[in-house]
Protein backbone atom coordinates (compact mmCIF):
# COMPACT_ATOMS: atom_id res chain seq x y z
CA UNK A 1 0.00 0.00 0.00
CA UNK A 2 2.75 2.45 0.94
CA UNK A 3 4.52 1.79 -2.35
CA UNK A 4 1.33 2.51 -4.29
CA UNK A 5 0.74 5.74 -2.41
CA UNK A 6 4.35 6.85 -2.95
CA UNK A 7 4.00 6.10 -6.66
CA UNK A 8 0.75 8.09 -6.80
CA UNK A 9 2.27 11.09 -5.05
CA UNK A 10 5.37 11.05 -7.22
CA UNK A 11 3.07 10.94 -10.26
CA UNK A 12 1.16 13.92 -8.87
CA UNK A 13 4.38 15.84 -8.25
CA UNK A 14 5.57 15.27 -11.82
CA UNK A 15 2.12 16.18 -13.16
CA UNK A 16 2.25 19.41 -11.15
CA UNK A 17 5.69 20.10 -12.65
CA UNK A 18 4.23 19.60 -16.12
CA UNK A 19 1.37 22.02 -15.37
CA UNK A 20 3.71 24.69 -13.98
CA UNK A 21 6.25 24.52 -16.81
CA UNK A 22 3.48 24.42 -19.42
CA UNK A 23 1.78 27.52 -18.02
CA UNK A 24 5.11 29.33 -17.60
CA UNK A 25 6.27 28.61 -21.14
CA UNK A 26 3.08 29.03 -23.17
CA UNK A 27 1.04 31.49 -21.09
CA UNK A 28 3.73 33.69 -19.50
CA UNK A 29 6.93 33.79 -21.57
CA UNK A 30 5.56 33.38 -25.10
CA UNK A 31 3.11 36.36 -24.95
CA UNK A 32 5.95 38.63 -23.81
CA UNK A 33 7.99 37.80 -26.92
CA UNK A 34 5.56 36.99 -29.74
CA UNK A 35 3.56 39.80 -31.38
CA UNK A 36 1.05 37.98 -33.57
CA UNK A 37 0.43 40.86 -35.98
CA UNK A 38 3.86 42.49 -35.98
CA UNK A 39 6.92 40.47 -37.13
CA UNK A 40 9.17 43.45 -36.50
CA UNK A 41 8.04 43.67 -32.88
CA UNK A 42 8.67 39.96 -32.38
CA UNK A 43 12.20 40.34 -33.71
CA UNK A 44 12.87 43.35 -31.47
CA UNK A 45 11.52 41.47 -28.46
CA UNK A 46 13.86 38.54 -29.10
CA UNK A 47 16.88 40.81 -29.50
CA UNK A 48 16.11 42.99 -26.47
CA UNK A 49 15.05 40.08 -24.27
CA UNK A 50 17.46 37.40 -25.44
CA UNK A 51 17.79 35.88 -21.97
CA UNK A 52 14.01 35.53 -21.66
CA UNK A 53 13.82 34.00 -25.14
CA UNK A 54 16.48 31.44 -24.25
CA UNK A 55 14.69 30.76 -20.97
CA UNK A 56 11.56 30.08 -23.01
CA UNK A 57 13.41 27.38 -24.94
CA UNK A 58 14.72 25.87 -21.69
CA UNK A 59 11.22 25.85 -20.21
CA UNK A 60 9.84 24.02 -23.24
CA UNK A 61 12.58 21.43 -22.81
CA UNK A 62 11.51 21.08 -19.18
CA UNK A 63 7.95 20.51 -20.38
CA UNK A 64 9.23 17.64 -22.52
CA UNK A 65 11.20 16.18 -19.61
CA UNK A 66 8.32 16.37 -17.14
CA UNK A 67 5.88 14.97 -19.70
CA UNK A 68 8.15 12.03 -20.48
CA UNK A 69 8.64 11.28 -16.78
CA UNK A 70 4.99 11.64 -15.80
CA UNK A 71 3.80 9.20 -18.47
CA UNK A 72 6.24 6.61 -17.13
CA UNK A 73 4.99 7.12 -13.58
CA UNK A 74 1.36 6.96 -14.71
CA UNK A 75 2.18 3.61 -16.28
CA UNK A 76 3.77 2.42 -13.03
CA UNK A 77 0.67 3.55 -11.13
CA UNK A 78 -2.01 2.02 -13.37
CA UNK A 79 -0.33 -0.92 -15.11
CA UNK A 80 -2.03 -3.48 -12.85
CA UNK A 81 -5.43 -1.82 -13.19
CA UNK A 82 -5.60 -1.69 -16.99
CA UNK A 83 -2.35 -2.42 -18.88
CA UNK A 84 -3.78 -1.36 -22.26
CA UNK A 85 -5.09 1.98 -21.02
CA UNK A 86 -1.87 2.60 -19.06
CA UNK A 87 0.09 1.98 -22.27
CA UNK A 88 -2.23 4.43 -24.04
CA UNK A 89 -1.30 7.13 -21.52
CA UNK A 90 2.36 6.53 -22.36
CA UNK A 91 1.89 6.43 -26.15
CA UNK A 92 -0.31 9.52 -26.48
CA UNK A 93 1.69 11.44 -23.88
CA UNK A 94 4.99 10.82 -25.64
CA UNK A 95 3.59 11.94 -29.02
CA UNK A 96 2.51 15.17 -27.35
CA UNK A 97 6.01 15.50 -25.85
CA UNK A 98 7.59 15.08 -29.30
CA UNK A 99 5.39 17.89 -30.69
CA UNK A 100 6.60 20.20 -27.89
CA UNK A 101 10.19 19.08 -28.48
CA UNK A 102 9.91 20.19 -32.11
CA UNK A 103 8.36 23.44 -30.90
CA UNK A 104 11.39 23.99 -28.64
CA UNK A 105 13.69 23.45 -31.62
CA UNK A 106 11.81 26.04 -33.68
CA UNK A 107 12.01 28.58 -30.83
CA UNK A 108 15.74 27.95 -30.49
CA UNK A 109 16.13 28.53 -34.24
CA UNK A 110 14.11 31.75 -33.94
CA UNK A 111 16.51 33.05 -31.28
CA UNK A 112 19.48 32.22 -33.49
CA UNK A 113 17.96 34.08 -36.45
CA UNK A 114 17.18 37.08 -34.26
CA UNK A 115 20.72 37.34 -32.86
CA UNK A 116 22.53 36.45 -36.09
CA UNK A 117 20.05 37.43 -38.84
CA UNK A 118 20.09 35.96 -42.33
CA UNK A 119 17.87 37.49 -45.01
CA UNK A 120 14.49 38.75 -43.77
CA UNK A 121 15.00 37.87 -40.11
CA UNK A 122 11.69 39.37 -38.96
CA UNK A 123 9.66 37.24 -41.38
CA UNK A 124 11.65 34.11 -40.55
CA UNK A 125 11.33 34.58 -36.81
CA UNK A 126 7.59 35.22 -37.13
CA UNK A 127 7.17 32.08 -39.23
CA UNK A 128 9.05 29.99 -36.66
CA UNK A 129 6.89 31.29 -33.82
CA UNK A 130 3.75 30.58 -35.82
CA UNK A 131 5.02 27.06 -36.45
CA UNK A 132 5.71 26.62 -32.74
CA UNK A 133 2.21 27.80 -31.87
CA UNK A 134 0.65 25.40 -34.36
CA UNK A 135 2.70 22.53 -32.97
CA UNK A 136 1.15 23.30 -29.60
CA UNK A 137 -2.32 23.48 -31.14
CA UNK A 138 -1.94 20.22 -33.04
CA UNK A 139 -0.32 18.66 -29.98
CA UNK A 140 -3.54 19.25 -28.01
CA UNK A 141 -5.00 16.43 -30.07
CA UNK A 142 -2.77 13.96 -28.25
CA UNK A 143 -3.11 15.88 -25.01
CA UNK A 144 -6.81 15.13 -25.22
CA UNK A 145 -6.16 11.54 -26.22
CA UNK A 146 -3.98 10.81 -23.18
CA UNK A 147 -6.74 11.98 -20.80
CA UNK A 148 -9.17 9.34 -22.10
CA UNK A 149 -7.13 6.25 -21.07
CA UNK A 150 -6.20 8.09 -17.87
CA UNK A 151 -9.89 8.40 -17.03
CA UNK A 152 -10.43 4.74 -17.89
CA UNK A 153 -7.64 3.77 -15.50
CA UNK A 154 -9.30 5.78 -12.74
CA UNK A 155 -12.59 3.97 -13.36
CA UNK A 156 -11.01 0.52 -13.64
CA UNK A 157 -8.79 0.82 -10.58
CA UNK A 158 -11.37 2.19 -8.15
CA UNK A 159 -8.54 4.07 -6.42
CA UNK A 160 -10.02 7.51 -7.07
CA UNK A 161 -13.52 9.03 -7.38
CA UNK A 162 -15.43 7.70 -10.39
CA UNK A 163 -16.58 11.24 -11.13
CA UNK A 164 -12.95 12.17 -11.68
CA UNK A 165 -12.56 9.35 -14.20
CA UNK A 166 -15.66 10.42 -16.12
CA UNK A 167 -14.52 14.06 -16.08
CA UNK A 168 -11.10 13.11 -17.50
CA UNK A 169 -12.70 11.10 -20.30
CA UNK A 170 -15.20 13.87 -21.08
CA UNK A 171 -12.46 16.51 -20.89
CA UNK A 172 -10.29 14.46 -23.24
CA UNK A 173 -13.09 14.25 -25.80
CA UNK A 174 -13.74 17.99 -25.46
CA UNK A 175 -10.03 18.69 -25.98
CA UNK A 176 -10.13 16.66 -29.19
CA UNK A 177 -13.05 18.72 -30.42
CA UNK A 178 -11.28 21.98 -29.53
CA UNK A 179 -8.25 20.97 -31.62
CA UNK A 180 -10.48 20.66 -34.70
CA UNK A 181 -12.59 23.75 -33.96
CA UNK A 182 -9.49 25.95 -33.81
CA UNK A 183 -8.87 25.23 -37.49
CA UNK A 184 -12.36 24.54 -38.85
CA UNK A 185 -14.05 27.50 -37.15
CA UNK A 186 -11.24 29.97 -36.36
CA UNK A 187 -13.72 32.81 -35.78
CA UNK A 188 -15.00 31.11 -32.61
CA UNK A 189 -11.91 30.94 -30.36
CA UNK A 190 -14.04 31.20 -27.22
CA UNK A 191 -15.74 27.91 -28.09
CA UNK A 192 -12.40 26.13 -28.36
CA UNK A 193 -11.26 27.71 -25.08
CA UNK A 194 -14.48 26.70 -23.33
CA UNK A 195 -14.04 23.10 -24.44
CA UNK A 196 -10.69 23.01 -22.66
CA UNK A 197 -12.23 23.88 -19.29
CA UNK A 198 -13.45 20.37 -18.30
CA UNK A 199 -10.02 18.90 -19.05
CA UNK A 200 -8.30 21.60 -17.00
CA UNK A 201 -10.62 21.00 -14.04
CA UNK A 202 -10.06 17.25 -14.31
CA UNK A 203 -6.29 17.62 -14.50
CA UNK A 204 -5.99 19.83 -11.43
CA UNK A 205 -8.37 17.57 -9.52
CA UNK A 206 -6.16 14.63 -10.51
CA UNK A 207 -2.99 16.47 -9.44
CA UNK A 208 -4.52 17.46 -6.11
CA UNK A 209 -5.85 13.97 -5.41
CA UNK A 210 -2.54 12.30 -6.22
CA UNK A 211 -0.58 14.72 -4.04
CA UNK A 212 -2.96 14.82 -1.06
CA UNK A 213 -4.44 11.32 -0.89
CA UNK A 214 -2.49 9.30 -3.43
CA UNK A 215 -5.14 6.59 -3.72
CA UNK A 216 -8.13 5.59 -1.61
CA UNK A 217 -6.71 3.78 1.36
CA UNK A 218 -9.33 1.03 1.41
CA UNK A 219 -8.90 0.49 -2.35
CA UNK A 220 -5.12 0.21 -2.04
CA UNK A 221 -5.60 -3.06 -0.13
CA UNK A 222 -7.71 -4.51 -2.93
CA UNK A 223 -6.55 -5.91 -6.27
CA UNK A 224 -7.80 -3.85 -9.21
CA UNK A 225 -10.44 -5.51 -11.41
CA UNK A 226 -8.13 -6.86 -14.11
CA UNK A 227 -5.70 -8.30 -11.62
CA UNK A 228 -8.45 -9.95 -9.63
CA UNK A 229 -9.95 -11.39 -12.80
CA UNK A 230 -6.64 -12.90 -13.84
Amino acid sequence: MRTLIRTARMTGLLYLGLAVTGALGFLVIRPRLFAADDPGATLVNLVEHESLARAGVAVELLIVVTKALVVVWFYRLFRTADPLAASGIVAFGLVNAVAILISAATLATAVQFAIDPIGDAAATVQLLYLLSGNLWSVGTLFFGLWLIPMGRCVLRSGWMPRTLGRLLIGGGVAYLLSAFIKYLIPDLPLVADALAVPATVGEFWMIGYLLVRGVRRHAAHEAPPTTAAS
